[in-house]
């Protein structure tokens, strides 16, 4: 089996939402990533992408009807490029990513865009979800076979599931926000550091560049975070210990050793392990615990041995969750803040994750990352790069 490789992984800075990319469709949003792996990497000729595989979960308005196709109109490919949206919810465009992997490494393709776009703004969540009840027609996503397996009366609910996973592992309101606390100030620190600046593409704004994620609180403290109201009485979760509602878009070049030779290009990462998982669906948040074991297994790999962690913190309790299960060490656990500082652009959290990880890890000269979040439904991805 062939190798494939990550030649440039960049993102957006994330916009808030109704902040600065509020004005931005999300088709356009993406062809500025696409744009920007082309104009990063001119010596590779556009017509020999083969696919673009576009994540993203709210696939509705602006974001629906060959929308993967509709963004590469909106750019600098050629016309004959073809495209696919791939819905696996929070991991829509990781499994972007592990899908171009897998069409390089099995031959079949040699140059492959993976990338992901979310307008949470334009296209707010549950927009995709909720045509049964404006039109009175069906019952929702759940169908009433799934309900009465698992004995329930409505559909699944990640914020359900939150509270259950934090109820299981024992942590308090205290935890989640102190967590929270230290995403914000590993963000801000990353932000005044630079850290960012090689992976952000930078969108225009009203004659101004946007370059730096809206949703960081460079002023955060613990009193302010506790003082947010919890979403349900008697629980666990605030607006504060969860991830932002965010804009924005990502995406990754990936090739086959034959295309680094034929196009001149140096590549940044190697990809190592792809792992799908899926577990409880009710609890749902816990399956990247499951999801590592196995990915590490396959790879013949131990925790101590991979350098850096990326865990997409939907909710504060999934990374405290799974740094405890796995035993990991927290000073490698997403060293430049997470989506509770930085936002979740749902679809396209992958991708924008895969180019932190890339970038923290030569920014330390070190080798290998691994990358995992919790996706609706107890699903999980796991990708292991060798930073190169």
């Amino acid at each position: 089996m062939g190798e494939a490789y990550i030649v440039d992984a960049v993102r957006t800075a994330g916009g808030k939402r109704n902040g600065r990319l509020a004005e931005w469709h999300p088709a356009d949003l993406a062809a500025e990533v696409f744009n920007a792996l082309l104009d990063r990497n001119a010596s590779l000729d556009p017509e020999a992408i083969e696919d673009v595989i576009l994540g993203c979960v709210m696939q509705a308005g602006e974001q629906c009807f060959a929308f993967a196709r509709n963004a590469i109109l909106a750019s600098k490919l050629p016309a004959t490029t073809p495209g696919v949206a791939v819905d696996r919810q929070c991991g829509s465009s990781q499994q972007s990513l592990q899908f171009a992997a897998q069409a390089v490494m099995s031959g079949t393709q040699d140059v492959v865009i993976a990338a992901g776009v979310e307008s949470m703004t334009r296209v707010p969540m549950f927009s995709n979800y909720t045509l049964h009840e404006k039109e009175g027609i069906g019952t929702g996503p759940l169908s009433p076979r799934g309900k009465a397996r698992y004995q329930r009366t409505t559909q699944f609910s990640q914020f359900e599931g939150a509270e259950l996973l934090a109820q299981k592992h024992g942590f308090d309101r205290e935890a989640l926000d102190r967590f929270a606390l230290g995403s914000h100030r590993k963000a801000a620190a990353a932000i005044q550091t630079g850290a960012f600046d090689n992976e952000i593409v930078p969108i225009d704004v009203g004659g101004e560049l946007h370059r730096v994620d809206e949703g960081v609180r460079f002023d955060a403290t613990l009193e302010g975070i506790a003082s947010v109201k919890l979403l349900r009485e008697g629980g666990v979760v605030s607006a504060a210990n969860a991830s932002q509602v965010c804009d924005g878009a990502s995406g990754a070049l990936v090739v086959s050793e034959r295309a680094l030779k034929q196009f001149n290009l140096i590549p940044i990462a190697r990809i190592h392990n792809l792992t799908v998982t899926a577990g409880d669906p009710v609890i749902m948040l816990e399956e990247p615990v499951t999801a590592t074991r196995r990915a590490l297994h396959r790879a013949g790999m131990s925790i101590g041995e991979i350098d850096l962690y990326e865990v997409n913190e939907a909710f504060a309790q999934v990374p405290l969750t799974w740094l405890k299960e796995i035993d990991g060490d927290h000073e490698k656990l997403n060293v430049n803040g997470g989506a509770i500082a930085l936002g979740h652009p749902l679809g396209a959290s992958g991708t924008k994750l895969m180019a932190t990880l890339i970038n923290a890890l030569r920014a330390r000269g070190k080798r290998w990352g691994l990358q995992t979040m919790c996706e609706a439904g107890g699903v999980a991805n796991v990708t292991i790069i060798e930073a190169l």
